[in-house]
């Protein structure tokens, strides 16, 4: 099968790649930013032209290149420490969070999950006085948690957010955090590698289609973090968690 036979697979009009690409960039705007929030981004936009089980896989894909990428260029900011604790407890988070997801009807976990994220965000921009620091013990849940989030709904990195910008210095918590993205796409993308998925050529080349409008969206993306205080940035991060939340709020009414 030819690139163009591959292509026509998918049967993607002038304008449908436009949405997708669109959609890819602003994704990877924020993943830039913050370095999470993808499929929070861009499954709603793609859900427009296709499935859900192929948007998931795709943004793996892409996501594990993002996330690889930025860890090259920023590996000595990392935080082994922090990375250390975080590391384990997200391995079990997504174990479980694979279990709960071929086992469970999640549609209740999902509202619950984006209630508890609004609510944290709302908290965080109106309450001021509040502790700057999370003690090193909260690695626990919020590993798990955001490792049990990632696997179930692709969404569990606001949660290592939370924590590492609440530890480390900007560019510390950002090297971190895509520290653990990769390790946390490495997992699902051996799953998927294990299901079969990704013997779908047609989605493997849209994958690779894709890369330009992904580096686009993080070059905007990590060009806006140079020009903010580490306290704008926090702030916008929360705006994100906040958007993230509500957006599972709207995912569950509309199921």
């Amino acid at each position: 099968m030819t690139a163009i036979e591959l292509l026509n697979h998918w049967s993607f009009a002038g304008m449908d790649w436009l949405i997708i690409g669109l959609g890819v960039v602003l994704a990877y705007v924020v993943f830039g930013i913050a370095g999470f929030g993808t499929a929070l981004i861009a499954a709603p936009i793609l859900l427009l032209l296709m499935p859900l089980s192929k948007i998931i896989p795709l943004l793996v894909l892409l996501d594990f290149v993002a996330a690889f990428g930025g860890l090259l260029h920023t590996r000595r900011e990392v935080s082994k420490a922090e990375l250390l604790r975080l590391l384990p407890c997200m391995a079990i988070g997504c174990t479980l969070g694979v279990v709960f997801l071929l086992n469970l009807h999640s549609d209740l976990l999902l509202l619950l999950m984006g209630l508890f994220i609004s609510a944290y965000a709302i908290y965080s921009l109106l309450v001021k006085a509040r502790p700057t620091q999370l003690a090193a013990g909260w690695s626990v849940p919020m590993g798990t948690v955001g490792g049990l989030f990632g696997a179930m709904f692709g969404s569990g990195g606001f949660l290592y957010a939370i924590y590492l910008n609440s530890r480390l210095p900007k560019e510390s918590a950002r090297a971190t955090q895509s520290a653990l993205i990769s390790a946390s796409t490495l997992v699902r993308l051996s799953l998927f590698l294990l299901a079969g998925v990704y013997a779908d050529w047609p989605l493997l080349l849209l994958a690779l289609c894709l890369l330009p409008a992904m580096g686009l969206g993080l070059w905007f993306g990590r060009r806006l973090t140079l020009r903010l205080s580490r306290e704008a940035f926090v702030k916008v991060v929360t705006w994100l968690v906040l958007a993230s939340g509500l957006a599972l709020i709207g995912r569950y009414l509309s199921s």
